[in-house]
């Protein structure tokens, strides 16, 4: 299932993988960290990302703790997934 476009100037982390052996060291939220400053840098206030949603939430939980919010939910196949955002001042 394609993501709906955003409705306003976006950007979007398609794809944000770390090594599991590196687990607790806070690299994807280093990533993150430096998406959320990529997209201040360009002049855009909104930041999206989608994830697995399966395996009780916790994928979705990682991108709460580093400050996005879910929106919409989707699945693709049996696959769920789900969609977040954050506003970027």
């Amino acid at each position: 299932m394609p993501i709906a476009p955003a409705g306003e100037p976006e950007r979007y982390v398609r794809l944000l993988v770390s090594d599991r052996r590196h687990a607790g060291l806070g690299v994807g939220a280093a990533l993150l960290a430096h998406a959320v400053e990529e997209t201040r840098r360009a002049g855009v206030r909104l930041l999206r990302v989608d994830c697995w949603a399966g395996g009780g939430g916790e994928l979705v939980a990682f991108y709460e703790r580093n400050g996005f919010t879910p929106t919409d939910r989707f699945l693709s196949g049996q696959w769920p997934g789900q969609v977040l955002a954050q506003r970027v001042d």
